[in-house]
């Protein structure tokens, strides 16, 4: 049999053997192609694919079958031309990743001693002769190493940081012995303050009265200053200063010798208050004498702590929590200004870390709606340490009381300058509140809240705080040096609340400027106790 393609390729003959023609005739329909060209391509492919399937198996027995494409194929096996791009790089990266993720998933192999420094590494990487794994190993070693180191130093600086912050300086220590004997052999650091013709003013509701309770006498100093420098009508200013038995000399020495004329100020210890007695007050007794809570607050902090589960953020939030001012009586006196300011209607209560830089009259304006407490609220920023606040960073609400009682997502508010409607607040059960949860916390054995006075005055003010202007009191200057200085500039009250207080060492140097410039440095007192100036 024999096939005959007509020219043209569009028609075929079959005949036979024998010499007998046109058995069969085949006529093939047009086409859009040459038939003759895939003949001919059908030939040259027929040719090629034996050398195509050789050359594919030596590369797969080669062991380059990592190419998967006919371009990598070609590179392998083509001429080395000028615009080609050589991938090996590429290879070797992709083969130390490849190591890298399995090392990360295996154990360091014991004996394995990960070295101190990068020049060490590649030393031992040239006499050793390591293998990408043992190298992959070493460095991992490398950074582990270096990751503990750091974290330790972490938890050092912030044990050292909280002795700091909870001490006292020597300079502020110095200042208030110096004024303590000049208070017994100085007659003018021992008058009357204020004098005996200003004493009704004290309780004069026509005048702007502030309270001050604090054991620093340079803080005081500084709070009372700003104050009178930043009103426009400081004559009508009364400051009502109270400290503790120790300090009281010093105080009342230091604002005898150095009055703020026009302003009044009345300097009290609080063993001078008949009011306020043990036996009016038995639960801060119990505050100040329980065990557990003295060994809570001057114990050592790292004792019982896992500082492999924790983090460096809230181990300071704990150490912060555990400030021994906690349990002072001075930090809990806020909560009886009714009963020790009997005749007073309204005042402002602050802190000694802040700084004021305008004037405070119109609080006494603002219409509080019939609620007690006028304070910023805490929960409306998106600072964490500061502006970000609600009852959840507070209290412990697996604790089946707490979890029953509050909401966790409920506002908090800052104390340390808040202006109370004394009028309002004899109307209710605050205090009673106050030590009602203070007790419940103490039978459980602080498991309901560890951070001072601020989360009892919150259940207790429930339902009795009306929010005012964040512009009134600017919070968060002793926790973070990122505070921005144009809002500081704006705020009626600065608040250095947090470890980094203007007057230590560790405070934060270009905030401290706001709080320096009301210290008088040229003062004996300050420059023999080596208070030097920023």
């Amino acid at each position: 049999m024999q096939l005959h393609f007509s020219p043209s390729m569009r028609s075929i003959t079959i005949s036979s053997s024998n010499g007998f023609i046109d058995v069969m005739k085949i006529k093939v329909a047009a086409r859009h192609f040459s038939y003759r060209t895939l003949f001919h391509t059908i030939l040259i492919l027929a040719f090629l694919l034996p050398f195509v399937f050789i050359l594919t198996a030596l590369v797969t027995l080669e062991g380059v079958n990592k190419c998967s494409s006919f371009d990598c194929l070609g590179r392998r096996i083509g001429p080395r031309l000028p615009w080609r791009v050589d991938d090996s790089g590429q290879r070797l990266v992709r083969d130390f990743y490849k190591i890298l993720n399995q090392v990360n998933t295996e154990k360091i192999p014991d004996g394995l001693k990960p070295p101190d420094s990068f020049s060490q590494l590649v030393s031992e990487m040239k006499n050793n002769q390591y293998d990408a794994r043992t190298f992959a190993f070493m460095i991992r070693g490398m950074m582990e190493k270096l990751e503990r180191e750091i974290r330790e130093s972490k938890f050092s600086e912030l044990m050292n940081k909280h002795f700091a912050a909870s001490s006292i300086p020597k300079g502020i220590h110095c200042l208030s012995l110096r004024l303590t004997d000049e208070y017994s052999s100085n007659a003018m650091a021992r008058k009357q303050l204020p004098s005996p013709e200003l004493l009704p003013l004290l309780s004069d509701n026509s005048y702007h009265h502030f309270v001050l309770s604090t054991d620093n006498i340079l803080a005081a100093a500084v709070v009372v200053a700003s104050a009178v420098q930043s009103s426009l009508n400081p004559e009508k200013i009364v400051f009502h200063v109270i400290t503790d038995k120790k300090t009281y000399a010093g105080m009342h020495s230091w604002f005898a010798l150095y009055p703020v004329t026009p302003a009044i100020v009345e300097v009290k210890g609080v063993h001078q208050f008949d009011w306020l007695t043990r036996e009016n007050v038995p639960v801060l007794e119990a505050v100040e004498n329980h065990n557990g809570i003295r060994n809570y607050y001057h114990g050592n902090h790292v004792t019982g702590a896992n500082l492999s589960d924790t983090t460096p953020r809230i181990f300071a939030a704990k150490l912060l929590a555990r400030s021994p001012k906690y349990i002072s009586l001075l930090n809990h006196l806020r909560i009886y200004l009714p009963e020790l300011f009997p005749n007073l209607d309204k005042l402002v209560f602050l802190d000694d870390d802040v700084v004021i830089q305008r004037d405070l009259s119109p609080l006494w304006e603002l219409d509080l709606e019939g609620k007690v407490n006028g304070a910023v609220e805490t929960c409306k920023g998106e600072d964490e340490w500061v502006m970000s606040k609600r009852f959840k960073n507070y209290f412990n609400f697996s604790h089946p009381l707490i979890t029953k009682h509050l909401d966790p997502e409920e506002c908090a508010w800052a104390y340390g300058m808040n202006i109370f409607d004394l009028r309002a607040w004899r109307k209710t059960d605050i205090k009673e509140t106050y030590h009602s949860w203070l007790k419940k916390n103490l039978r459980s054995n602080l498991t309901m809240w560890k951070l001072g006075t601020l989360p009892p005055a919150l259940i207790a003010f429930q339902g009795h705080v009306h929010p005012i202007d964040p512009s009134w009191h600017m919070l968060g200057l002793g926790y973070q040096s990122k505070t921005n200085i144009e809002n500081i500039k704006k705020a009626a009250v600065i608040h250095y609340n947090g470890q980094s207080k203007p007057w230590l060492q560790i405070g934060f140097e270009h905030l401290r400027q706001f709080w320096s410039k009301y210290v008088n440095y040229s003062n004996d007192f300050i420059r023999n106790c080596h208070i030097l100036e920023s």
